[in-house]
């Protein structure tokens, strides 16, 4: 018996960057995983994640990542995805270094 699905998001790299990046609903990329799309279909899921591989002069390593729905947007289920998002671990850089200023 097939497993249920379960919600995910479209997740990549930017191709510049190299910045964890989510799709969006309205197609843009965001490194903000709380404003990706949720995406509760599995067909939908298989249709976005096709296009999103289509965007490769702006995303490489294209996938779907579960998540689960939070009270600001979706949130990681796997503590692989929460890494990611936090961005590098080897020092305050980036979104880690703005977080450390506000």
């Amino acid at each position: 018996m097939p497993r249920a699905f379960t919600p995910k998001v479209i997740t990549a790299n930017a191709l510049i960057e190299g910045d964890v990046i989510y799709l969006a609903a309205d197609d843009s990329w965001t490194r903000d995983m709380c404003k990706a799309e949720l995406i509760t279909d599995e067909a939908h899921a298989q249709l976005r994640h096709l296009e999103a591989e289509q965007r490769a002069s702006e995303a490489v390593g294209v996938y779907l990542a579960d998540a689960t729905p939070g009270t600001t947007g979706p949130e990681p289920t796997h503590f692989r995805e929460d890494f990611r998002r936090t961005g590098p671990s080897n020092y305050f850089h980036g979104k880690q270094e703005e977080a450390n200023h506000v």
